[in-house]
């Protein structure tokens, strides 16, 4: 549980600078500045945070979690598709109404209006890709196959964050706060998953849990 203290401490205080106007958001609002540029390829990597793309990959991840606990036989095999997707229902529950709390205006590049922090993209990408990642390490038996997924998620979220920024939908401080955010859901995620017993051993095997 001692790993939650860090994502939401750090959470607390960019969302006190937003409200406070402290010094954070001066310097957010400079290198915004020099950040945005908003062009087709911005718009793209944008769009992998959209909830009809990031979505279906998690509901994938959680079909297939799910159809191999059921097959192997394991206790409680629907625990970890249950606690993603519970996971990223969380996702609109938390940020509409800080959404609505803190107000804050977007960039010059996007119409006047209020409500852009924290970012509702940013949280999607890093909830649904890092859930998926999750719930399919433990059935991947190559470490290689393993860092692969790692890497991919991380570009794909790190991809979906750019493009925000880059395109001016958010300000660097909203996306950040999103990943603290998103990164507090999925310690959650981990910290439940790993009450099915699934363990993932250095050699590449999947071990099924111990039995009763």
């Amino acid at each position: 549980m001692l790993l939650l203290g860090p994502p939401l401490l750090l959470f607390a205080l960019i969302t006190w600078q937003v409200l406070a106007d402290g010094p954070l958001v001066d310097l957010d609002e400079r290198l915004s500045e020099d950040l945005i540029r908003p062009d087709g390829t911005s718009e793209v990597l944008a769009d992998i945070g959209n909830v009809q793309v990031a979505v279906p990959v998690l509901a994938v991840a959680l079909a297939v979690a799910g159809w191999h606990g059921l097959r192997r036989g394991r206790d409680r095999w629907w625990l970890p598709p249950l606690a993603g997707a519970v996971a990223m229902a969380l996702v609109p529950v938390l940020v509409a109404p800080l959404k609505e709390w803190t107000g804050r205006p977007g960039t010059p590049a996007v119409p006047p209006a209020v409500g852009y922090y924290p970012s509702g993209h940013t949280a999607t990408a890093v909830v649904a890709y890092g859930a998926a990642t999750l719930l399919l390490l433990p059935l991947l038996r190559s470490p290689a196959l393993r860092r692969g997924l790692v890497v991919l998620c991380g570009v794909l979220v790190l991809g979906a964050s750019y493009g925000l920024v880059r395109r001016g939908y958010h300000w660097p401080l909203d996306v950040a706060a999103s990943w603290c955010l998103g990164a507090a859901l999925l310690i959650g995620l981990r910290l439940l998953v790993g009450r099915t017993g699934v363990r993932v051993p250095e050699d590449g095997t999947t071990s099924p849990p111990a039995c009763r």
